[in-house]
C-alpha cells in the first residue's frame, strides 16, 4: 500500500484500517504513508545527535518515560556510535539547518529505521509525540509503527488552554497529568486562573493572610446559579492553595514538555478573596469581606489607590520569581464600576487625572500595573474588557466575548489570542442538557468547536500576524473534581488543538471524527466524554402532514437502533436508515453500535404529534430576536424538557405575548396546552394569566378560556403547564396571550426589573 497526503487531504478510508496506524492528531502538514513497519525488540535503542547535547537527552529521556508508562516498552537513551549508527533504532537528531521554525520536525518511520530531525529541541519532542500516538493503545511488550513519512510544523505560535483553580482547587498531580494531555497533543501553553472572587490559590510570602483566609471559601451554591430562589448552599468548606515550591515543581514539569505557563492574577475585579484577607484594598473596608460563596462576579473590586498597588506589585515580583515565561495575566474581565462610582476617593482620583469614567479609570489602573511589570521585563495579557477606556500601550488581548474584541485589538497592533465563547468555552453543555452533569449553560458539541477558524477574515494580510493563536476555557464553578474537568476538557480541547496546529484551509470533520474514535483509547485514565458518539434528532413534515424524525450522529462508521415501543434498543431493534415516521405521540429510544458492540451513543426523546404539529403561526408581539427567527419552534413536536437550557424555548423578554395559529381548516379542538418557565432569580417568571381563544375565521376569536397562573414563588426552578379544555369546540386558529408578570418584586436581587418569560410546544387536541 503506497499513498501520499498533503496537507490536510486525508480520505477517511485511509485513517480507518486499525488502532496502529495513522490516527495522529492534530494531523501533520505533510504526510506520505509507506510500506511496512517498524517492529520494536529487546535491543531497539533511543540515540540521540549530537550526544552531548542536554536537552536532546532529556527529550529522548521523556520519550523513553511515557512509552513505558502508557505501552509498557523498555527502551534505553543511548548516545550517538558508530556500533548504533546503522542498526534498527530510534535516531533523535537535532539538525539547525531544517527550516521549519522552532516547533517544527521531519519524522522518517521505515522498517529498519526511526529519524526524527528538529532544529530545536522542542520540535524533537513534538515529533516524539507522533511517534507515540503512532504506537499502538494499551501495553504490549512488543509493538510497531507504520511506515512514513511527515514534515511537519505549526500554524499558529500560540496553542493554550486555561485551567479555572479559583473556584474549585486542584490538586498538583491532575496539574501535571493536565500539562502531560496538552503535550500530547501540540499544545503549548498553560493559562492558570489562580485568583478569584471564590478562592486565591498561590502562596505569598510577603502576604500569608491570602491564602490563610482568601484560600477558604465556607461553602458553596446548591445546583445551578439560578436553580433555586433563593439561592441554597452546601456548608461544605472549600479550599487548597500551591506553595511556591509546588509551583516551582509544575514550572519545572512543564518545561519538560515544552509547554509554557501563564499565571493569571486577577485584577481589578474578581478580588473578593483578597479583599477578605486585606479588607485595606478595597473601596469600603468596614464592609467585612467574606471570600465570595456565589459563582459570577462580586461588586467588590480592588480600589485604585496607592495602597492597593503596592501590594500587587509585591504580589507580582513574587509571581515574577515564580514563572519564567513573558506574560503575566491580569484578568482585567468583569470588573463591576458600583464600588468605583460609590466612592469619594475614586470620584476625586478620576478628576485628578481627567478621566471621563469608570471605564477610564480602568484603564488607568490597567496601565499602571502594565508599566510595572514591562520594568521587570514582562508583558501583559489581559481578557477583552481591558480594551474599554483605552488599551494599554504593549498588552495582549484575549478575545473571549466573541471575535470582536480581536478584531478590534488587531487593528490596534495589538497582539491577540482568540478565545471566544461561542467555539472555545469547553464548561459548556456537549450534550442534551437534561441527561448531562450540572453545566454553567450554552451548547458546544464537538463538531462546532471543530469548525472554528480563529482567523478573522475582517482583518488585512498585515493586521493578521498580530493574532497568536486560540486557546480553550475551563471554568470550574460546576466542576469540582479532576474528573469532572477532564470530561468537559476532551476530547474538545483536543479537537481545538487540531484548530491550533494544522495548516490553514478546510477541515473535514468526518475525517477528524475517525482519527479521534481510534485515538480515544489511547488517553488512558482520562475519563473523557463519549458525546463523540451521540445521536441527535431534527423533526421535518411530509407531503402528507406526519411528522418524520431524522436521526444524526457525529462518528461515521456505527450503526443507529431504536425503538419506538418504550422496550431498550439493542443489536436486533431496528437499524435507522432514513427518516422515522411518526403517526401519534412517540418516545424513540436509539443506541449506536460498531462491529457488534455498543459505542456510548444514546437517544431517547419523545415526540408530540397533534393537530397543531408543523402548523403556521404569526406573532402580534415578538418574542427575543434569537429566540424563534422561523417561527418553527412552538409546532416541531418538540417540548422542553429542562430549565438548563434554552433552546427549545421561546422567550419573550419584558412583554407579553400574543400569537396565532392556523391549522388550516375548521376542525374539533378539545384542549391546547402549553409549558412555562419559572426561573426566578434570573427574572423568569410565568405569565401572570393566560388567555387561550377560539376563531374560525381568524378575526372572530370566541369561547376565550382566560386563567391566572399560580406558583410558589419561593423553590427550585420549574416548568408549569397551562391548559385549557374547550370539550366540543371548533375552529381553525388559536390565539394565545400570555401576560407579563411585570417586574421583579421587593426582595428579588433585581427587584424592579423587567421580567421575561418563555414557553413551549403549543398542543392541539
Amino acid at each position: 500500500m503506497n499513498y501520499l497526503l498533503f496537507f490536510l487531504l486525508v480520505p477517511s478510508t485511509v485513517l480507518a484500517q486499525s488502532d496502529n496506524q495513522y490516527n495522529l492528531i492534530p494531523f501533520p502538514a505533510r504526510f506520505s504513508g509507506q510500506n511496512g513497519q517498524f517492529s520494536f525488540s529487546a535491543s531497539t535503542r533511543v540515540v540521540v545527535t549530537p550526544a552531548t547535547d542536554v536537552a536532546v537527552r532529556a527529550v529522548a529521556q521523556t520519550f523513553v518515560n511515557q512509552v513505558k508508562a502508557a505501552n509498557g516498552l523498555s527502551l534505553a537513551v543511548a548516545p550517538t556510535s558508530p556500533a548504533l549508527a546503522k542498526g534498527a533504532h530510534i535516531f533523535f537528531s537535532l539538525n539547525k539547518k531544517l527550516n521549519l521554525g522552532d516547533e517544527g520536525y521531519k519524522l522518517t518511520v521505515a522498517p529498519g529505521k526511526v529519524l526524527a530531525e528538529a532544529a530545536t529541541p522542542k520540535g524533537l519532542f513534538y515529533a516524539a509525540q507522533t511517534l507515540r500516538q503512532l504506537l499502538p493503545a494499551g501495553t504490549s511488550a512488543t509493538a510497531s509503527l507504520p511506515a512514513c513519512a511527515i514534515t511537519d510544523k505549526p500554524r499558529f505560535g500560540y496553542r493554550g488552554l486555561m485551567l479555572d483553580v479559583g473556584r474549585h482547587f486542584m490538586p498538583v498531580a491532575f496539574v501535571k497529568k493536565f500539562i502531560d494531555l496538552m503535550a500530547m497533543h501540540k499544545q503549548n501553553t498553560f493559562h492558570w486562573h489562580l485568583t478569584d472572587d471564590q478562592g486565591w490559590r498561590i502562596e505569598i510570602k510577603k502576604y500569608p493572610k491570602l491564602t490563610q483566609i482568601g484560600s477558604k471559601r465556607a461553602e458553596s451554591i446548591v445546583g445551578q446559579y439560578y436553580q433555586n430562589y433563593p439561592q441554597q448552599f452546601d456548608g461544605k468548606p472549600v479550599g487548597g492553595f500551591y506553595t511556591q515550591a509546588e509551583i516551582r515543581d509544575v514550572v519545572r514539569y512543564a518545561q519538560t514538555r515544552f509547554v509554557t505557563i501563564i499565571p493569571e492574577i486577577e485584577m481589578p475585579g474578581h478580588a473578593q478573596a483578597a479583599l477578605a484577607a486585606y479588607p485595606e484594598l478595597g473601596c469600603d473596608p468596614a464592609k467585612g469581606y467574606q471570600v465570595y460563596t456565589k459563582w459570577g462576579v462580586s461588586d467588590d473590586v480592588y480600589c485604585p489607590s496607592e495602597k492597593t498597588f503596592g501590594f500587587l506589585q509585591d504580589v507580582l515580583t513574587e509571581v515574577i520569581a515564580l514563572f519564567p515565561g513573558t506574560y503575566i495575566h491580569i484578568g482585567g474581565d468583569e470588573c463591576p464600576k458600583t464600588a468605583w462610582k460609590n466612592s469619594a476617593f475614586c470620584q476625586e482620583l478620576m478628576k485628578k487625572n481627567n478621566l471621563k469614567d469608570e471605564h477610564e479609570l480602568q484603564s488607568y489602573f490597567v496601565r499602571r500595573m502594565e508599566k510595572f511589570l514591562n520594568s521587570k521585563g514582562r508583558s501583559i495579557i489581559g481578557w477583552d474588557e481591558i480594551l474599554e477606556g483605552g488599551l494599554a500601550p504593549n498588552a495582549t488581548v484575549m478575545s473571549w466575548r466573541g471575535t470582536e474584541g480581536g478584531i478590534a485589538a488587531a487593528k490596534q497592533k495589538h497582539t491577540v489570542v482568540m478565545t471566544p465563547g461561542e467555539f472555545c468555552y469547553l464548561d459548556h453543555y456537549q450534550g442534551n442538557p437534561a441527561t448531562e452533569p450540572l453545566a454553567i449553560g450554552g451548547y458546544l458539541p464537538l463538531d462546532k468547536v471543530y469548525s472554528y477558524e480563529p482567523m478573522p477574515t475582517e482583518l488585512s494580510a498585515a493586521e493578521q500576524k498580530y493574532i497568536l493563536g486560540v486557546q480553550g476555557n475551563i471554568w470550574t464553578e460546576y466542576l469540582p473534581t479532576p474528573e469532572s474537568v477532564e470530561y468537559m476538557a476532551f476530547p474538545r480541547a483536543i479537537a481545538l488543538a487540531e484548530i491550533g496546529w494544522m495548516q490553514a484551509g478546510p477541515h473535514n470533520f468526518e475525517d477528524f471524527a475517525q482519527r479521534l474514535k481510534n485515538h480515544l483509547p489511547k488517553l488512558t485514565g482520562v475519563p473523557y466524554a463519549k458525546r463523540l458518539f451521540d445521536i441527535t434528532a431534527s423533526t421535518q413534515p411530509n407531503d402528507q402532514g406526519q411528522l418524520q424524525v431524522v436521526l444524526k450522529k457525529l462518528d461515521t462508521d456505527s450503526q443507529i437502533f431504536y425503538t419506538l415501543n418504550g422496550k431498550e434498543p439493542n443489536e436486533r431493534s431496528t437499524a435507522y436508515i432514513g427518516p422515522i415516521t411518526l403517526t401519534k405521540t412517540t418516545t424513540i429510544q436509539a443506541i449506536t453500535r460498531t462491529g457488534g458492540s455498543p459505542t456510548g451513543g444514546r437517544l431517547t426523546q419523545t415526540f408530540t404529534l397533534h393537530k397543531g404539529k408543523n402548523k403556521p403561526y404569526t406573532y402580534a408581539l415578538a418574542p427575543d430576536q434569537s429566540s424563534d427567527p422561523t417561527s418553527a419552534k412552538l409546532t416541531d413536536g418538540v417540548r422542553g424538557d429542562t430549565p438548563r437550557s434554552r433552546r427549545e424555548w421561546v422567550n419573550f423578554s419584558g412583554s407579553d405575548m400574543d400569537l396565532t395559529v392556523d391549522l388550516g381548516d375548521v376542525t374539533s379542538v378539545t384542549k391546547v396546552s402549553l409549558n412555562f418557565l419559572k426561573v426566578i432569580l434570573e427574572k423568569g417568571f410565568p405569565p401572570s394569566s393566560v388567555e387561550i381563544a377560539l376563531s374560525k375565521d381568524g378575526s372572530d376569536f370566541k369561547e376565550a378560556i382566560a386563567q391566572p397562573v399560580t406558583y410558589e414563588l419561593n423553590g427550585p426552578w420549574a416548568i408549569l403547564p397551562v391548559v385549557a379544555d374547550f370539550k366540543t369546540a371548533r375552529a381553525r386558529y388559536i390565539r394565545i396571550r400570555a401576560r407579563n408578570a411585570g417586574v421583579c418584586p421587593p426582595g428579588h436581587p433585581d427587584a424592579g426589573a423587567k421580567t421575561w418569560l418563555a414557553t413551549d410546544e403549543v398542543v392541539v387536541e
